[in-house]
């Protein structure tokens, strides 16, 4: 009896968890073709749970509304975890200011948040994994970029990348165009 227990604890907890990734995943893709440009414009927004109206945002935006997907405010927590432990975060940005309108939308800050929890990982990229690049900009400086990897895979088997770089929320075969230089995962499968 206390074998059986444990088999279906085992097959729940393995379905909630890959509903976790699925949710994530869909929360993500329902971005595309609503978010419809990259505009990364200061605003005042909320606390908690503001958001830029869904027509518009950045990459981070993508992550962001991500989680709220999920009921995980990315604004709250990194806010708090920023009030609290604010070495993590100090010298990240031209300011080290608390800012509930743009500490959340900001790719290092999302990167040491998840830092902070454990969630860097060291292996092949599965569906729901969070992936940080640095970009060559134009004028020669480095640009952070964030996204999301697909369920959907392509022809090597990778998946494609949930993001925004330029011009709204998109589905692509991007992950090895840049370079990367980090790599989450919250939710097992």
């Amino acid at each position: 009896m206390k074998l059986k227990c444990i088999v279906l604890f085992l097959v729940w907890s393995t379905w909630l968890f890959s509903g976790n990734i699925d949710t994530f995943i869909q929360s993500s893709r329902a971005q595309v073709g609503v978010t419809l440009t990259y505009n990364p414009e200061y605003r005042y927004i909320k606390y908690p749970m503001g958001d830029i109206p869904i027509s518009k945002g950045v990459c981070t935006d993508v992550v962001v509304r991500a989680f709220r997907g999920m009921d995980i405010d990315l604004q709250e927590r990194i806010y708090e975890d920023k009030k609290k432990f604010p070495n993590r975060y100090k010298g990240l940005y031209y300011t080290d200011k608390l800012d509930p309108n743009i500490d959340h939308r900001r790719v290092k800050n999302i990167q040491s948040y998840l830092i902070s929890r454990g969630y860097r990982v060291n292996d092949s990229f599965k569906p729901g994994d969070i992936v940080v690049w640095k970009l060559k900009a134009r004028n020669g400086k480095s640009l952070d970029h964030i996204g999301i990897c697909s369920d959907k895979r392509n022809a090597h088997g990778e998946p494609l990348i949930i993001h925004n770089i330029n011009s709204g929320a998109k589905e692509e075969d991007v992950l090895r165009r840049y370079k990367i230089v980090d790599h989450f995962r919250v939710f097992e499968r």
